[in-house]
C-alpha cells in the first residue's frame, strides 16, 4: 500500500512557480528522502502534503485520505506526526507540559499520555529533565523534545523537515538511531535533509527537487551509477603532493588531511602514488578507490547552487 501518493503537484505563490508538476508515491513503512538545494521547493511540497498548504493544481492523498477535502485532511493528519523546520517547543512549559499538551491535541487519554510521555522522554535521553522548563533546553534537547512531540500519538506516517541541521554530532546521531527504530516498527517517514550523506545512510529510496521539478527518484546506489568516474582518495605522512605529478588525473582535489584524485584508470593512478611517495619518501596513510557518492551525483542533477 502507499502511504503517500502526490500527483502533479503545482503551488504558485503569485507569478512564482514553487513546484511544478511533482509526481511520486512513498510506499507503506518506508524512509523517503526529499532532497534538494535552498529554494528548490522542499519545504513547500511537505506543506502541501501534509495540508498546510493547498496546491495551485494536483491531487494529494495520505495515508488513503483526500487531502484536498476539510474532513478528510482532519482525519489524517490525525496520523500524522510533523516536525517542521525551524520548530520550537513551548519554553515556558516543562519537557512533560509541552508533551502532555501535545497528547491532548491528539485526543488522547491521561493514563495513556503519561504512558507515552515518559517513555518518550527516557528514549531520547530527556528523562531526568522532564520537569525542567524548555526555555534552559539546549537546541540538541528542544529538537529531540520536538520529535518526541510529534510521536506521542503513534503516528503512522512522520514527517521530519531537517531534523538534524545545526545539532551537535550525539544529538544527530540519537536523532538518526530513533529514525532508523521507527523505520523498524513499521513506520513511514518522510524525510527532507541536506546531508546526503545522512539520506544515502537512512533513506530507502531518494528524490531530487530543483528548481521545483523533480530530477531523480530511485534508491541511493542506483542514483550513485548515474555518476561520472571513479575516485582514488590518499593521505600521505607528511602531507606532500604535487598534483601533476599524476597523469592519469582529470581532476585533483585537496580534502582535509586527504587527497582525492578523479580518474578513469584507478589502477594507474594508485601505481603513480605509490611511485610518488616512494621517490618522495613518504608514508602512505590511507588509500582507497571510491565511487561516486550521493553528494556527488546530487551536486551533478542540481548544478552545485542553490535555487
Amino acid at each position: 500500500m502507499k502511504t503517500i501518493e502526490a500527483s502533479g503537484l503545482t503551488k504558485y505563490y503569485g507569478s512564482l512557480l514553487a513546484v511544478d508538476n511533482v509526481s511520486f508515491s512513498v510506499k507503506r513503512g518506508e524512509v523517503f528522502g526529499f532532497l534538494g538545494p535552498n529554494g528548490a521547493g522542499k519545504t513547500t511540497t511537505v506543506r502541501m502534503l501534509t495540508g498546510i498548504l493547498r496546491p495551485s493544481r494536483g491531487e494529494v492523498r495520505v495515508l488513503g485520505y483526500d487531502m484536498l477535502d476539510e474532513h478528510e485532511k482532519i482525519l489524517a493528519r490525525e496520523m500524522m506526526g510533523i516536525v517542521p523546520e525551524m520548530a520550537n517547543p513551548y519554553v515556558d512549559l516543562t519537557a512533560m507540559g509541552n508533551l502532555r499538551l501535545m497528547g491532548e491535541l491528539y485526543g488522547m487519554g491521561k493514563r495513556e499520555i503519561e504512558k507515552r510521555a515518559l517513555d518518550l522522554l527516557k528514549l531520547f535521553g530527556l528523562y531526568e529533565r522532564r520537569k525542567s522548563k524548555v526555555r534552559a533546553f539546549s537546541k540538541g534537547m528542544r529538537q529531540r523534545l520536538i520529535l518526541a512531540m510529534a510521536l506521542i500519538g503513534d503516528p503512522e506516517v512522520l514527517f521530519l523537515d531537517e531534523p538534524t541541521s545545526g545539532l551537535d554530532v550525539i544529538s544527530a546521531r540519537m536523532i538518526r538511531d530513533i529514525i532508523r527504530d521507527e523505520h523498524r516498527k513499521g513506520r513511514t517517514i518522510f524525510l527532507t535533509t541536506h546531508n546526503m550523506a545522512e539520506a544515502n545512510e537512512l533513506c530507502q529510496r531518494v528524490a531530487i527537487i530543483r528548481r521545483g521539478k523533480l530530477v531523480a527518484i530511485d534508491t541511493p546506489e542506483k542514483l550513485k551509477t548515474l555518476g561520472k568516474g571513479l575516485s582514488v582518495e590518499v593521505s600521505f605522512e607528511p602531507m606532500v603532493f604535487e598534483g601533476s605529478a599524476i597523469d592519469s588525473a582529470l581532476r585533483v582535489e585537496h580534502r582535509g588531511d586527504k587527497i582525492r584524485i578523479y580518474t578513469d584508470d584507478p589502477d594507474a593512478t594508485i601505481r603513480e602514488l605509490v611511485r610518488y611517495a616512494e621517490e618522495k619518501g613518504l608514508r602512505i596513510v590511507s588509500l582507497k578507490t571510491l565511487s561516486p557518492s550521493l553528494e556527488d551525483i546530487f551536486v551533478e542533477l542540481v548544478g552545485g547552487k542553490d535555487d
